[in-house]
């Protein structure tokens, strides 16, 4: 079907659509200062408009919203179409509590009391 379209109406048509997935994507790739919406993301890498990010490498941060999701280090796997795909060397999940390097038993008190 788009043999029989003029090209100014398939690159609309192609436009649009990169519109609308960058408008979908609600994760983004934080590099230093800068932000990159992904566009695609797999448990072995995520992708990012080839257009607007450099040539990522090394580590980052991935957020969703405001919320941190991971700490990656990445490396540049290759540029499909508009897309430049990014492949995870280490992939860790962001903790919100410090790591504790002891056991900590059930039976701890929960509150101290006063004496009386």
């Amino acid at each position: 079907m788009s043999s029989f379209l003029p090209q100014s109406v398939r690159e609309e048509l192609a436009a649009v659509q990169k519109f609308a997935r960058r408008r979908r994507a609600t994760r983004v790739v934080h590099v230093g200062d800068e932000a990159f919406p992904i566009l695609e993301m797999t448990q072995s890498g995520f992708a990012v408009e080839a257009a607007d990010a450099p040539r990522l490498r090394g580590f980052i941060d991935i957020y969703e919203g405001a919320r941190h999701l991971y700490q990656a280090l990445i490396v540049a796997s290759e540029q499909h179409g508009d897309l430049m795909r990014y492949e995870f060397k280490r992939n860790t999940a962001a903790a919100t509590t410090a790591p504790v390097d002891f056991e900590t038993s059930s039976d701890r008190p929960v509150a101290l009391l006063p004496r009386l």
